[in-house]
């Protein structure tokens, strides 16, 4: 069993607890780094959260939405006025008690999962997520933007969970690490959202449950067909049959959806 007991945000190296009991301590940040796989065996940056990408140009095409997501401003009003403005536009009156409530039952959190939070923004998903599991348990959350993460790790830190900037596009873990992978209202963001949906699929355990909430466009097909995926502001719309489709052909089962407003959740398991 692995310990969590004396955690300290940031804090990258396992610690000896009991010597004389051979009782090893690892903090959350120690243990996801011990699950990173980059090129060349390169080594994180540790920030609070470990960063992957480094001083680089990002690969993610600047737009309203992405400027807005890399806000230092954004960031502390995310998951308060922002997303609480607009998802019960997005979602049909669905608040983000709410939203975060039927995660936790869609994803079935709880005991020693592993679990990976995509696009996790301040974090208030995957704080949640580690309240509810045990000792064993462990959330990672991964997000781009490092402002969205700095909330993060000052707000929703924890024994059973640490963060990681990096791409969704191109997650820096194995197949099949993960026995939940969620992303929750942001893949409408993201340049390459197919990709991403790929890259969460493969990461998860056979069996493993995979959740997405995105946009819904529900459009008339002929309007659909000739929208064709645009974005408005860096928005992306997606047709109703697109999320499940893309799960289909990754190779996922049970795949479910359910619509409310302008958002679709859809739940499906790893093949």
């Amino acid at each position: 069993m692995v310990a969590q007991d004396g955690f300290r945000a940031g804090e990258f190296t396992a610690s000896a607890a009991c010597a004389g009991e051979g009782i090893i301590t690892y903090t959350p940040v120690a243990r996801i780094a011990s699950m990173l796989v980059l090129p060349g065996g390169e080594a994180p940056t540790d920030r609070g959260y470990l960063d992957t990408l480094g001083q680089g140009p990002s690969r993610q095409r600047r737009t309203v939405a992405s400027a807005a997501m890399n806000s230092g401003f954004v960031s502390r009003i995310y998951e308060g006025p922002w997303r609480q403005g607009a998802l019960p536009l997005l979602a049909a009156g669905m608040t983000m008690r709410s939203e975060i409530d039927k995660a936790v039952r869609d994803l079935r959190v709880g005991g020693s999962q592993t679990v990976l939070d995509v696009a996790c923004g301040p974090g208030n998903f995957s704080g949640r997520f580690a309240d509810l599991l045990g000792d064993d348990g462990l959330v990672v959350g991964i997000d781009m933007s490092a402002a969205m993460l700095e909330q993060a790790v000052d707000h929703n830190a924890g024994p059973r969970v640490g963060y990681v900037r990096g791409d969704a596009a191109l997650l820096p873990f194995a197949d099949a690490e993960f026995d939940a992978v969620c992303c929750y209202a942001a893949l409408y963001l993201v340049d390459e959202p197919e990709r991403v949906l790929a890259e969460m699929v493969r990461v998860l355990a056979p069996g493993g449950r995979v959740c997405v909430m995105t946009s819904c466009a529900r459009l008339p097909a002929a309007v659909q067909r000739a929208w064709g995926g645009r974005r408005v502001g860096g928005v992306r719309l997606f047709g109703r049959d697109e999320i499940t489709g893309l799960l289909h052909d990754a190779g996922c089962t049970r795949i479910t959806q359910q619509v409310r407003g302008f958002a679709q959740f859809v739940q499906a398991y790893g093949g």
